[in-house]
């Protein structure tokens, strides 16, 4: 962790799939390591006033990985058999957007 604290993700192309949802391609980069994902995106939400008159829109987008696609190779064996940590990862985001 202390050699590699973030994780980055850049975006590549942006899609409408349906009303309401996008999907989101681009370089997601963890321990140096950037692969191309796809994120399924739901929203944005229709833009709601904030107490502060500011305008918010949020989005959810999920994607799941390969861990050792990364180099995240650690692992440990369960007393009762099999691992502890599986090879796939859900990685979920939900951002919100105040208009500038």
């Amino acid at each position: 962790m202390e050699k590699f604290p973030t994780l980055s993700f850049k975006s590549t192309d942006i899609r409408l799939v349906r009303d309401g949802e996008l999907a989101v391609e681009g370089d997601l980069t963890i321990r140096g390591v950037t692969r191309k994902v796809l994120f399924a995106v739901d929203g944005p939400t229709p833009p709601t006033k904030d107490p502060w008159g500011g305008t918010r829109v949020a989005v959810s987008a999920t994607t799941k990985i390969n861990r050792k696609d990364f180099g995240l190779t650690w692992n440990a064996a369960l007393e009762t058999g099999g691992i502890l940590v599986g090879d796939e990862v859900t990685i979920t985001l939900d951002a919100e957007f105040l208009r500038a």
